[in-house]
């Protein structure tokens, strides 16, 4: 049912897959006009008109890669010249590399926190000025839970998430003087996206989305919630909690057990390992979507543990 609030104006970065195309879904249905930013604009038209016809007021495509400041610039330049405004911005390009620090290219490392982290940095940069002035707006920024803890093989994904969490901090610091504009912070657990087909790999297992795992739908509501409302942001799901318990209160605990159930909870041990930067240098189009297609996590993580004792007899 649309709302009877006048159309807002919201832009998504990473809108063209996932979590952002959920988010951009969501604002249409209740007839918002959506910025439609990623960097691939054949998967951003299919979304933005699949907008349009959801009930966008408008829907409008701005290509960019948000790790280039001056990309992001333009994006946001086109979105203030078509609307004069903003009203809600959410930071949610993000893309995943697998593997040790010393077997993960430099290039696709730095570019992995260069997406996620720096990315962020220049949405805020341009979009502030806008939001400053109105006094008026939020910017939401969409971590994981993964930059509250520590895990094996994703050194850039974990230190790009954890910056998140910082400049989360620091934007609500320096903006103090400007009690209109807010900030939002939403971290997921596992969520059923193509982020993990689309990842970097250079370990010896594929990534998936870890048991108890989500839809994009409920991690956008929860942004959308906290764009307006921002202490109802934070962890979603109560394993968070308890994972982020266990790294915090018992570390010689967690650092035990962590790498045997990560191998078991968040790796596809069955599938064939093809090593490369996947989407980290480059946009795969073929490969964005809703939803990634993942199935069911209790499932895999009896398929994983078959195959530690197949590997086991064959290595007695």
């Amino acid at each position: 049912m649309r709302a009877t609030n006048p159309p807002r104006v919201v832009l998504v970065t990473g809108a063209s897959s996932g979590i952002g195309e959920a988010l951009v879904r969501k604002a249409a249905v209740r007839g918002d006009h959506v910025v439609l930013v990623a960097r691939g604009r054949e998967a951003l038209e299919r979304v933005a008109e699949e907008c349009r016809g959801l009930g966008a007021a408008s829907a409008t495509v701005a290509t960019a890669d948000v790790s280039d400041d001056e990309q992001v610039a333009a994006a946001v330049a086109t979105a203030v010249a078509r609307h004069g405004r903003l009203d809600t911005v959410v930071s949610c390009a993000g893309v995943v590399a697998y593997g040790q620090i010393a077997d993960v290219p430099a290039e696709v490392f730095d570019q992995v926190v260069a997406t996620n982290l720096l990315g962020p940095v220049n949405l805020a940069r341009h979009v502030l000025p806008v939001l400053r002035e109105q006094d008026a707006g939020s910017l939401v920024l969409v971590g994981s839970i993964i930059g509250h803890i520590g895990v094996p093989d994703m050194a850039a994904y974990v230190i790009s998430k954890w910056g998140v969490r910082g400049l989360l901090r620091q934007l609500r610091v320096d903006n103090r003087d400007r009690p209109g504009v807010r900030f939002g912070y939403v971290a997921p657990g596992g969520v059923d996206t193509p982020i993990y087909r689309q990842a970097a790999t250079y370990g010896d297992a594929v990534g998936r989305p870890p048991f108890p795992v989500t839809t994009p739908e409920r991690i956008a509501d929860r942004v959308l919630a906290a764009a307006d409302h921002p202490w109802r942001g934070g962890q979603v799901g109560i394993a968070n909690e308890v994972i982020r318990f266990g790294f915090t209160a018992l570390p010689l605990v967690y650092d035990r057990l962590v790498g045997p159930l990560f191998k078991l909870a968040a790796q596809d041990l069955v599938a064939p390992v093809v090593h490369g930067p996947g989407n980290v240098l480059a946009s795969r189009q073929e490969h964005n979507g809703l939803r990634g297609g993942h199935p069911n996590a209790l499932l895999g993580v009896g398929a994983n543990l078959v195959e530690l004792g197949r590997r086991r007899l064959r290595g007695s």
